[in-house]
């Protein structure tokens, strides 16, 4: 699945036509579901309506061909509810919910708080943990409290740690899927069980993507590592700067869309910039006009 960017023009507004592009694009490339204003998709810098609307659009061009999940977490629980009910009222199919960030909540106040969000709205719910960004880790033991609830029914992993994916299907077994939320561990995490990944490196590479996440679901192993190993460069080069700063510039470099990003994000720095156009150029991607 792709978490995917919110393309926008240069002043930072909306760009609808190239959202609906993008998603064609995907769809037609293989991506298996389009994960819509999440956090790669600068959830944080939009307004309840832009946040709404880009949701309800996105499931219309979508158009039941794959599913939407939407992306509807923050850092109050009230409002991640609101969210919630709101990407229910336009149709999303599941909703991800990322821990609270800046917080940093106990253990107890992130049960409480996706609790909460699940008891408010029937809908599927996969939790999201990303450390790195919100500065709250859910452990294990965490999340299989709240795989007791019915919609809870996945967890993307961001950790970017093999000891903790395998301690969560340790602990979880079949209750709740486990999808990578790493790229660059996207791999291992499906050859030891896990369901599958939302990619950011799938924004500029679906096809790829998606025939590495089919093989290592199947787990067939020496397919997956041919695969993953064409990915590599392009994982790295893509986090070269926070996230989505540098799969942003791609694909404004690639003519997907134009290079707009709204601050605090700035445009990736200069000095990257070949960087990223030789793991674009040695994956087979040339730029616009080229």
């Amino acid at each position: 699945m792709v978490a995917l960017v919110t393309p926008m023009h240069a002043d930072g507004s909306v760009d609808w036509n190239a959202l609906e592009r993008l998603i064609n694009w995907h769809i037609e490339s293989g991506t298996d579901g389009i994960v819509s204003v999440g956090t790669t998709g600068e959830s944080a810098t939009l307004g309840f309506n832009e946040h709404d609307e880009l949701i309800g659009r996105t499931v219309e061009i979508v158009d039941n061909r794959v599913p939407v999940i939407a992306g509807t977490g923050g850092n109050a629980t009230d409002e991640a509810i609101r969210l919630t009910r709101q990407a229910k009222r336009v149709g999303a199919d599941a909703c991800l919910l990322v821990t609270p960030y800046y917080n940093k909540p106990t253990q107890e106040g992130l049960y409480r708080h996706f609790h909460t969000i699940a008891m408010a709205v029937d809908i599927p719910q996969v939790l999201y943990n990303v450390p790195s960004r919100t500065g709250v880790d859910m452990l294990p033991e965490t999340v299989a409290r709240l795989a007791e609830i019915d919609n809870v029914v996945a967890l993307k992993e961001a950790k970017g740690s093999l000891d903790r994916i395998h301690e969560l299907i340790k602990t979880l077994g079949e209750d709740v899927a486990i999808f990578s939320g790493d790229d660059g561990t996207a791999m291992e995490t499906m050859l030891v069980g896990g369901k599958g990944n939302i990619s950011v490196t799938a924004n500029v590479a679906p096809q790829k993507m998606h025939e590495m996440c089919q093989a290592a679901v199947a787990g067939e192993r020496e397919r997956a590592e041919a695969l993953d190993a064409e990915l590599a460069k392009l994982n790295s080069a893509l986090f070269l700067e926070p996230n989505p700063v540098a799969v942003k510039w791609a694909l404004a470099e690639l003519g997907y869309m134009e290079p707009g990003i709204r601050l605090p994000m700035t445009p990736l720095a200069e000095h990257f910039h070949d960087t990223v156009r030789d793991a674009l150029a040695d994956f087979g991607l040339s730029p616009a006009g080229a």
